[in-house]
């Protein structure tokens, strides 16, 4: 272990922070390629050190008094349930693939992610406040600067939210967080704004990552030195990622999101720096 390595590590680890912070996904989609495919770490190493990353995103970023308000507490808390199970799950399945089918996996989750964020690319769930609008059980209520005014939503298809948390549980075992599952679908099939969907699902990342941290760090996949330095630059990117967030259009966070997935699925498909 190089001082270089763990310069670049921070500086790889603020990027990834920056878009974890803007877009919800944890910035592990990122990360994860830079220390898997860039520094020739083993997949199970880049995810281990990027859940590690991720429990510090979603502290930072959920603290931010203008991402707060926008956090839809109830529903967030019954996803979970759903995610945290999907997570245990899927340690059980993960443990019995191996490292190549693990990594093109990786890339169709993330073309098929790409694909549900272009279907709504335009679409913006916002209703607003002046018309009256009953929440329901799940919807919630924010103040939003695009819109001018408090704006209210609704949640629809609440099964397929808690199906699709399951599934993101299990995705969250690529390192990368649940969110850049749960994120896209409440934003495109559930109705949930995309600033409230990236919120929300800030809040909810570290618990999920926490149990995949947990065994990483039982199989001896975390290297110390490298996850020091990227959650010291995940912490310094997050703060600039959240300035961007309250500055910057939905649709905008859509084609960056959409960009960086298929950027990263390109690369896996292709094997460049693989071992």
């Amino acid at each position: 272990m190089t001082f270089s390595l763990e310069v670049l590590t921070l500086l790889a680890g603020a990027f990834a922070g920056g878009m974890g912070a803007l877009l919800g996904i944890g910035g592990g989609v990122l990360l994860v390629p830079f220390l898997n495919k860039g520094l020739g770490l083993s997949f199970l190493e880049a995810t281990g050190i990027s859940v590690v990353t991720i429990i510090a995103t979603s502290s930072a970023a959920s603290a931010s008094k203008g991402r707060l308000q926008m956090v839809n507490l109830r529903l967030g808390m019954v996803l979970e349930v759903f995610t945290t199970t999907g997570g245990v799950f899927g340690l059980w399945w993960f443990g019995r693939q191996k490292d190549a089918s693990i990594e093109h996996m990786f890339a169709w989750t993330l073309v098929v992610i790409a694909l549900i964020m272009l279907s709504r690319i335009d679409k913006r769930n916002v209703i607003k406040e002046h018309e009256n609008v009953d929440v329901g059980l799940l919807g919630a209520r924010y103040l939003e600067a695009e819109s001018g005014g408090v704006v209210a939503y609704q949640v629809k298809r609440p099964a397929v939210a808690f199906a699709m948390s399951f599934v993101a549980g299990i995705v969250s075992n690529f390192g990368i967080g649940g969110g850049i599952l749960k994120v896209p679908v409440l934003n495109a099939w559930c109705g949930v704004p995309m600033r409230a969907a990236a919120a929300t699902s800030s809040l909810m990342l570290a618990a999920t990552a926490l149990v995949v941290a947990a065994d990483r760090f039982s199989h001896g996949y975390i290297v110390p030195e490298l996850a020091a330095a990227a959650v010291l630059g995940v912490l310094l990117g997050t703060q600039g990622g959240l300035y961007v967030q309250h500055r910057s259009k939905a649709k905008t966070h859509k084609l960056i999101m959409v960009a960086l997935l298929l950027s990263v699925a390109a690369l896996y498909f292709s094997g460049i720096g693989g071992r």
